[in-house]
Order: C-alpha cells, then structure tokens, then sequence
C-alpha cells in the first residue's frame, strides 16, 4: 500500500495525527518523509470527496514541527553532541559528521535564522532543534524562529497547492487527479533540488576546512 493511499483509506483525524507525527519525527532529527506527508495531505484536501481540511493539514504539521523542534533542542540541551552521534551511527547515510559539521557552522554564523530557513531544507530540518539545544541558543528566541518557519513553511506549501488544485478542479475537470500528482511529485523534485544545492555546499565547506586544517599543520 503507498503512502496516498494509506491516507486515503484512513479517518481525516487519524490523516491529520500521522502528518503531525511524521512532521515531529523528523523535526526531532530522525530522517522520515516530513514534508512529504505535508505536501501529500495538501494534495488529498483538494479532493472534497475525501473530507480532508487543508487547513487542518497545516495545523497538524505547524504543531508537529513545534513540537518535534522542541523535543529536539530540549534533548540537544541534555545530550548535546552525544545525540549527534548516535544519531550519525543510527542513520549513516543521512546524518554524516560533514553535514553537522556546516549545519554547527550556518547556526554560529546566522543563529536563530538558520532556525527558520532550515525549516524549508531538509537535513536543516532534522537538525534546527538538536543543535541549537546543544548551541545553547536561548529558548524563545529559538521558539519564535522555529514558530514563524513552521508557519510559513507549513502554511505556504498548503495554500499554493490548494490554489492549484482548485484552479485545476475548475478549469481542467476530468485531468484535476493528474495535474495535482504532478504537483507532488515536482514538490518532491524540488526538494531533492534545494538537497543537492546543500549538498554541494557542505562539500565546499568540507574541503575548505580540510585545506586550513592542512596549511596549519
């Protein structure tokens, strides 16, 4: 069964609680599919049959990324780079020590605004709340940068795909379905776009340190 169609086969409530838990989940530095379960919850909300609130899906994925971030940067707080650690050895492909390392240096040069941007990137993501707990960032400044990013991030992903998916309901009738998968699935794209441009950055700031910490030897 694909994740469309779990959604599909299940109450809205219980559709509302799993994009909140998968949105919390991730936001707490475990790499699950967030954002694709936000961006497939907006799609099923423009099927009217299936009684699914765009609303709802925002509200349940701003609470979930609240939330996750929160639970994160409390136990960052704690744990500090014992998390980061494990959490490396748990999840080797995703979590590798050069991500952190140019993730520790976004956070020390731009502070709570890597809070909010990082909500629209995807290892920002899972990383925001574990690292600035570790960081010692203060708390509410921490809340509002995480607040007003999964505001923005939540809320903006579902308006332009209800935008769309009305518009296609509208004027294209019979091909709505199509044009909204094809939605998701350049929601997805972009995604995997903006990873890339991160990768490579992190790359860069991989080799610049390699090559300071060579010149100091």
């Amino acid at each position: 069964m694909t994740f469309i169609a779990l959604l599909q086969s299940i109450p809205p409530l219980a559709v509302y609680v799993v994009i909140g838990l998968l949105v919390g989940v991730e936001s707490i530095g475990v790499p699950v599919p967030g954002e694709t379960a936000l961006i497939t919850g907006s799609v099923l909300s423009t099927r009217p049959e299936l009684h699914i609130s765009g609303m709802w899906v925002a509200v349940a994925a701003f609470i979930g990324a609240v939330i996750g971030d929160s639970i994160g940067y409390s136990v960052g707080w704690h744990y500090g780079p014992a998390l980061l650690d494990r959490l490396a050895a748990r999840f080797p492909r995703h979590i590798t020590a050069d991500r952190i390392a140019y993730a520790d240096h976004l956070f020390d040069r731009y502070g709570t605004g890597t809070v909010f941007v990082g909500r629209f990137i995807a290892l920002l993501r899972m990383f925001a709340g574990p690292l600035a707990g570790t960081l010692r960032l203060a708390y509410p400044r921490f809340l509002m940068a995480n607040a007003a990013g999964a505001a923005c991030w939540a809320g903006g992903i579902a308006v332009v795909v209800q935008l769309v998916g009305t518009a296609a309901d509208r004027y294209l009738k019979e091909a709505s379905w199509g044009l909204l998968l094809v939605l998701l699935l350049v929601g997805l794209l972009v995604g995997r776009v903006v990873g890339r441009s991160f990768e490579r950055r992190v790359e860069a700031y991989a080799a610049e340190r390699l090559a300071e910490s060579g010149e100091s030897e």
